[in-house]
Parts: structure tokens; sequence; C-alpha cells
């Protein structure tokens, strides 16, 4: 299906946010740079979103939107978390690394943005590992009671860790050690 002229200037202006974002931060970003940005008028830009906050959640909402991979069905609890964590290590060692780190400083100066972000975005992270848990109890290779919160936390920390902490190599070894090491140990935990 052909998108509308309307759909593809909605496109346009996500997209310039995300870029500018990326470029330049949340807090230089202005409605004027976005219209620039996506040969579009502010007035455009206003009638859709009614500021520069909403704006920016809508952006990051449809980028992680069209990145989300269902949880695979491997077979295997461990096949199945590092199906998980290749494509969050991916996202975030990729384009998504300047927006993350755009959008955390933001969060901390802008606490309006912060509560957007945490109710709208986060709260779908840390359900991404649920399937993949339910799936493994089911097949009584993890115990029903395993904290997918939890666990969906670890994973981002240890992740964003090595990208922005460390410099540490976010490679196929790193996953398996992660998975290995830290969250399937957090998984069978659960039992004690």
């Amino acid at each position: 299906m052909v998108p509308t002229r309307g759909e593809q200037r909605e496109d346009a202006v996500l997209r310039a946010t995300l870029e500018l974002l990326a470029a330049i931060g949340y807090g230089s970003l202005t409605m004027d740079a976005v219209a620039a940005r996506a040969r579009a008028s502010k007035a455009t830009i206003y009638r859709r979103w009614s500021g520069k906050a909403e704006l920016v959640i809508a952006a990051i909402e449809r980028h992680t939107a069209a990145a989300d991979h269902a949880a695979p069905d491997t077979g295997t609890l461990r096949g199945d978390l590092l199906g998980l964590l290749q494509p969050m290590r991916d996202r975030l060692a990729g384009e998504s690394a300047a927006l993350v780190l755009g959008l955390l400083t933001a969060m901390r100066d802008d606490p309006a943005l912060a509560t957007a972000v945490r109710a709208r975005l986060i709260g779908v992270k840390r359900d991404a590992f649920a399937p993949a848990l339910r799936r493994a109890a089911a097949r009584g290779e993890a115990p029903a009671s395993a904290d997918h919160e939890l666990i969906a936390e670890v994973a981002s920390a240890l992740l964003f860790s090595r990208l922005f902490v460390t410099g540490e190599p976010l490679d196929d070894a790193f996953l398996d050690r992660l998975a290995d090491a830290v969250i399937l140990p957090l998984v069978h935990g659960a039992t004690s």
C-alpha cells in the first residue's frame, strides 16, 4: 500500500527529529530545525504534536516499533535469550547509540520528558523477555517465577555499560557470556 501524503510528511518529520536528536541532542533540538530538515512547516508539526517532548516521544516510539522483534522461539531458553540479545546489541551499537545518549541526557534535564519516556517506552522493553521465559517455564526449563523485568534491566545495563562505559567489544562471545554467566543464573536463581 502506498503511503498517503500525510503519512509521508509524518515519516519525514519523525525521521528528521531522530536525526537531529542524534546529531545535536534534545536540548538543542528546535521545532524550527525539525521543520527545516523535514521540509515541512511548523504549523504542520504543531497540528500533530503539541511540543518538542511529544514529538521526540513519537519519533522514538516509531523508531523502536520498527526495530522491535518478537521473542524468537528456538526451542531452548538459551537460544531464545541469544535471539533477544543480538538485536538489542545491534540496535544499541548501531544508529540507536547517539539517540540513547541524547535521550538519557534530556531525561535527566527534563522531568516531564523523563516521565513520558518511562511511561511509554521502558515498560515495553521490560516485557521483551517475558514470552521466552513463559515458554521455558512451560517446557520445564525455567521456573515460572523468573523475573523478566529484572532480566531485561540487567541485560540492558550490561549492554549499555559495554558500549558507553568500558568500550569493550559487544561481540557474540560477550552475548554468550551474558546469557551463560548472568541471565541463566538469574533465571534459575528465581527458585531460591
